[in-house]
Protein backbone atom coordinates (compact mmCIF):
# COMPACT_ATOMS: atom_id res chain seq x y z
CA UNK A 1 0.00 0.00 0.00
CA UNK A 2 1.46 3.72 -1.05
CA UNK A 3 1.96 5.93 1.61
CA UNK A 4 -0.82 7.94 -0.58
CA UNK A 5 -3.65 5.73 -0.11
CA UNK A 6 -6.63 7.23 1.39
CA UNK A 7 -4.85 11.17 1.31
CA UNK A 8 -6.40 13.98 -0.68
CA UNK A 9 -3.68 16.41 -3.37
CA UNK A 10 -5.22 19.56 -4.77
CA UNK A 11 -3.85 20.03 -8.13
CA UNK A 12 -4.09 23.69 -9.96
CA UNK A 13 -4.00 23.71 -13.39
CA UNK A 14 -4.82 20.30 -13.35
CA UNK A 15 -6.40 19.63 -16.73
CA UNK A 16 -3.57 19.76 -19.01
CA UNK A 17 0.19 19.33 -19.31
CA UNK A 18 2.07 18.94 -15.90
CA UNK A 19 -0.59 19.14 -14.03
CA UNK A 20 -2.82 16.29 -15.44
CA UNK A 21 0.44 14.07 -15.73
CA UNK A 22 0.56 14.96 -12.32
CA UNK A 23 -2.75 14.60 -11.26
CA UNK A 24 -2.55 10.87 -12.74
CA UNK A 25 0.40 9.45 -10.75
CA UNK A 26 -0.93 10.49 -7.55
CA UNK A 27 -4.51 8.75 -8.11
CA UNK A 28 -2.19 5.34 -9.22
CA UNK A 29 -0.59 5.68 -5.84
CA UNK A 30 -3.90 5.76 -4.22
CA UNK A 31 -4.90 9.31 -3.51
CA UNK A 32 -8.10 11.18 -3.48
CA UNK A 33 -7.64 14.01 -6.35
CA UNK A 34 -8.93 17.46 -6.76
CA UNK A 35 -7.71 18.78 -9.59
CA UNK A 36 -8.90 22.63 -10.85
CA UNK A 37 -8.57 24.99 -13.83
CA UNK A 38 -10.98 27.58 -15.82
CA UNK A 39 -11.42 25.10 -18.46
CA UNK A 40 -14.34 22.48 -17.64
CA UNK A 41 -13.83 20.43 -20.65
CA UNK A 42 -10.65 19.75 -20.63
CA UNK A 43 -10.87 19.00 -16.45
CA UNK A 44 -13.61 16.56 -16.88
CA UNK A 45 -11.53 14.98 -19.20
CA UNK A 46 -9.20 14.34 -16.62
CA UNK A 47 -11.25 13.07 -14.16
CA UNK A 48 -12.77 10.71 -16.54
CA UNK A 49 -9.21 9.50 -16.90
CA UNK A 50 -8.70 8.69 -13.25
CA UNK A 51 -11.89 6.69 -12.35
CA UNK A 52 -11.80 4.67 -15.47
CA UNK A 53 -8.22 3.68 -13.51
CA UNK A 54 -10.18 3.25 -10.14
CA UNK A 55 -9.30 6.24 -8.05
CA UNK A 56 -11.64 8.67 -7.32
CA UNK A 57 -11.28 12.50 -7.90
CA UNK A 58 -13.37 16.05 -8.77
CA UNK A 59 -13.04 19.12 -10.70
CA UNK A 60 -13.67 22.10 -9.20
CA UNK A 61 -13.52 24.94 -11.88
CA UNK A 62 -10.94 27.65 -10.16
CA UNK A 63 -9.26 31.09 -11.73
CA UNK A 64 -6.78 31.17 -9.26
CA UNK A 65 -6.61 34.78 -9.33
CA UNK A 66 -10.08 35.77 -7.82
CA UNK A 67 -9.26 34.95 -4.07
CA UNK A 68 -13.19 33.86 -4.06
CA UNK A 69 -12.78 30.95 -6.26
CA UNK A 70 -9.44 29.58 -4.27
CA UNK A 71 -11.77 29.73 -1.08
CA UNK A 72 -14.59 28.02 -2.74
CA UNK A 73 -12.16 25.30 -4.23
CA UNK A 74 -10.64 24.57 -0.55
CA UNK A 75 -14.44 24.36 0.33
CA UNK A 76 -15.44 21.69 -1.99
CA UNK A 77 -12.24 19.33 -1.55
CA UNK A 78 -12.92 19.94 2.94
CA UNK A 79 -16.57 19.07 1.83
CA UNK A 80 -15.70 16.20 -0.54
CA UNK A 81 -12.90 14.58 1.30
CA UNK A 82 -12.94 16.02 4.20
CA UNK A 83 -9.12 17.11 4.40
CA UNK A 84 -6.70 18.49 2.55
CA UNK A 85 -2.13 16.88 3.00
CA UNK A 86 -1.01 17.80 -0.68
CA UNK A 87 -1.10 20.37 -2.87
CA UNK A 88 0.50 21.18 -6.04
CA UNK A 89 0.23 25.06 -7.13
CA UNK A 90 0.85 24.52 -10.82
CA UNK A 91 -1.72 26.67 -12.44
CA UNK A 92 0.33 29.49 -14.55
CA UNK A 93 0.31 31.22 -18.13
CA UNK A 94 3.16 31.90 -20.04
CA UNK A 95 4.65 35.57 -22.24
CA UNK A 96 4.29 35.75 -25.56
CA UNK A 97 8.53 36.82 -26.33
CA UNK A 98 7.93 40.48 -26.93
CA UNK A 99 10.36 43.71 -26.77
CA UNK A 100 10.19 45.53 -23.32
CA UNK A 101 9.22 48.52 -24.94
CA UNK A 102 5.92 46.61 -26.46
CA UNK A 103 4.58 45.08 -23.40
CA UNK A 104 1.23 46.46 -22.51
CA UNK A 105 0.21 46.47 -18.52
CA UNK A 106 -2.54 44.31 -19.00
CA UNK A 107 -0.62 41.56 -20.04
CA UNK A 108 1.62 42.01 -17.09
CA UNK A 109 -1.81 42.50 -14.66
CA UNK A 110 -3.07 39.06 -16.05
CA UNK A 111 0.65 37.34 -15.67
CA UNK A 112 1.27 38.65 -11.83
CA UNK A 113 -2.33 37.79 -11.12
CA UNK A 114 -2.30 33.77 -12.02
CA UNK A 115 1.68 32.82 -11.47
CA UNK A 116 2.18 35.00 -8.19
CA UNK A 117 -0.93 36.18 -7.17
CA UNK A 118 -2.54 32.82 -7.62
CA UNK A 119 0.12 31.24 -5.80
CA UNK A 120 -0.34 33.08 -2.61
CA UNK A 121 -3.63 32.60 -3.02
CA UNK A 122 -3.33 28.82 -2.87
CA UNK A 123 -1.02 29.25 -0.26
CA UNK A 124 -3.03 31.19 2.32
CA UNK A 125 -5.82 28.86 1.94
CA UNK A 126 -4.42 25.87 1.54
CA UNK A 127 -2.25 25.73 4.54
CA UNK A 128 -4.85 26.48 7.31
CA UNK A 129 -7.02 22.82 5.52
CA UNK A 130 -4.08 21.04 6.27
CA UNK A 131 -3.32 22.07 9.49
CA UNK A 132 -6.28 21.04 10.52
CA UNK A 133 -5.09 17.83 10.34
CA UNK A 134 -1.33 18.08 11.78
CA UNK A 135 0.06 19.80 8.31
CA UNK A 136 1.37 18.60 5.11
CA UNK A 137 3.31 19.18 1.93
CA UNK A 138 2.72 22.03 -0.85
CA UNK A 139 5.08 21.97 -3.97
CA UNK A 140 4.67 25.20 -6.13
CA UNK A 141 5.69 25.49 -10.17
CA UNK A 142 8.15 27.91 -10.76
CA UNK A 143 10.39 27.38 -14.01
CA UNK A 144 14.16 27.79 -15.24
CA UNK A 145 12.89 31.15 -16.02
CA UNK A 146 12.63 31.25 -12.02
CA UNK A 147 16.05 30.78 -12.01
CA UNK A 148 17.75 32.09 -14.66
CA UNK A 149 17.05 35.18 -16.89
CA UNK A 150 15.34 35.36 -20.96
CA UNK A 151 15.31 38.50 -23.04
CA UNK A 152 11.70 39.44 -24.13
CA UNK A 153 9.59 37.64 -20.85
CA UNK A 154 10.96 40.23 -18.15
CA UNK A 155 7.66 39.67 -16.49
CA UNK A 156 6.87 35.58 -16.79
CA UNK A 157 10.55 35.62 -15.48
CA UNK A 158 9.79 38.11 -12.73
CA UNK A 159 6.96 36.13 -11.92
CA UNK A 160 8.37 32.74 -11.46
CA UNK A 161 11.55 34.31 -9.44
CA UNK A 162 8.59 35.37 -7.36
CA UNK A 163 6.92 32.11 -7.10
CA UNK A 164 10.49 30.85 -5.49
CA UNK A 165 10.50 33.96 -2.94
CA UNK A 166 7.12 33.11 -1.93
CA UNK A 167 8.19 29.68 -1.45
CA UNK A 168 11.15 30.30 0.35
CA UNK A 169 9.40 32.84 2.97
CA UNK A 170 6.00 30.29 3.78
CA UNK A 171 8.66 27.38 4.07
CA UNK A 172 9.98 29.05 7.44
CA UNK A 173 6.74 30.30 8.32
CA UNK A 174 5.35 26.78 8.96
CA UNK A 175 8.25 24.54 9.19
CA UNK A 176 7.62 24.17 12.98
CA UNK A 177 3.73 23.51 12.46
CA UNK A 178 4.78 20.09 9.98
CA UNK A 179 4.20 21.53 6.62
CA UNK A 180 6.84 21.41 3.95
CA UNK A 181 7.00 24.13 1.15
CA UNK A 182 8.79 23.76 -2.11
CA UNK A 183 8.95 24.04 -5.61
CA UNK A 184 10.30 22.82 -8.96
CA UNK A 185 11.74 24.27 -11.92
CA UNK A 186 10.88 22.80 -15.06
CA UNK A 187 12.79 23.19 -17.87
CA UNK A 188 11.95 22.58 -21.36
CA UNK A 189 8.45 20.03 -21.42
CA UNK A 190 7.00 17.91 -24.11
CA UNK A 191 3.47 20.03 -23.23
CA UNK A 192 1.06 20.82 -25.88
CA UNK A 193 3.21 24.18 -26.57
CA UNK A 194 6.06 22.41 -27.40
CA UNK A 195 4.57 19.71 -29.79
CA UNK A 196 3.27 22.66 -31.68
CA UNK A 197 6.21 24.13 -32.70
CA UNK A 198 7.94 23.57 -36.03
CA UNK A 199 10.18 20.77 -36.39
CA UNK A 200 13.29 23.45 -36.65
CA UNK A 201 12.58 24.85 -33.50
CA UNK A 202 11.80 21.56 -31.51
CA UNK A 203 15.61 20.64 -32.54
CA UNK A 204 16.89 23.79 -31.24
CA UNK A 205 14.94 23.59 -27.98
CA UNK A 206 16.15 20.04 -27.53
CA UNK A 207 20.03 20.93 -28.29
CA UNK A 208 19.91 23.80 -25.79
CA UNK A 209 19.54 20.82 -23.13
CA UNK A 210 22.68 19.24 -22.03
CA UNK A 211 20.88 15.55 -22.03
CA UNK A 212 19.88 16.43 -25.51
CA UNK A 213 16.15 16.02 -25.24
CA UNK A 214 13.37 17.85 -23.87
CA UNK A 215 11.54 16.69 -20.39
CA UNK A 216 8.19 14.62 -19.95
CA UNK A 217 5.60 15.93 -17.77
CA UNK A 218 5.51 12.60 -16.02
CA UNK A 219 8.98 13.56 -15.22
CA UNK A 220 7.98 16.45 -13.27
CA UNK A 221 4.94 14.52 -11.82
CA UNK A 222 7.48 12.00 -9.97
CA UNK A 223 9.49 14.72 -8.83
CA UNK A 224 6.68 16.31 -7.23
CA UNK A 225 5.50 13.47 -5.84
CA UNK A 226 8.87 12.67 -3.98
CA UNK A 227 8.78 16.02 -2.74
CA UNK A 228 5.48 15.10 -0.94
CA UNK A 229 6.75 11.77 0.08
CA UNK A 230 8.03 11.15 3.31
CA UNK A 231 11.18 10.32 1.39
CA UNK A 232 11.55 14.35 1.55
CA UNK A 233 10.33 14.83 4.96
CA UNK A 234 13.89 17.39 5.68
CA UNK A 235 13.05 18.99 2.78
CA UNK A 236 11.67 22.36 2.59
CA UNK A 237 11.49 25.77 1.36
CA UNK A 238 14.06 24.41 -1.97
CA UNK A 239 13.56 24.52 -5.71
CA UNK A 240 14.48 20.96 -7.80
CA UNK A 241 15.05 22.41 -10.78
CA UNK A 242 14.42 19.57 -13.42
CA UNK A 243 15.82 20.73 -16.87
CA UNK A 244 18.17 18.19 -18.41
CA UNK A 245 21.35 20.50 -17.15
CA UNK A 246 20.18 23.62 -18.59
CA UNK A 247 20.48 25.77 -15.49
CA UNK A 248 24.37 24.04 -14.91
CA UNK A 249 25.62 25.52 -18.59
Amino acid sequence: MSEFTGKVVLITGGNAGIGCATAIEFAKQGAKVVITGRREKEGHEVIAEIKALGGEAIFAKTDVSREKDVKAMIAQTLETFGRLDYAFNNAGIEETFTPLSNQTEEAYDQIMDINVKGVWLSLKYEIPAMLKTGGGAIVNNSSIAGLVGFAMAPVYVASKHAVIGLTKAVAVEYAKQNVRVNAVAPGIIETRMFLEVTPEIKQLLESTTPIGRVGKPEEIAGTVIWLCSDSASFITGQTLAIDGGYTVQ
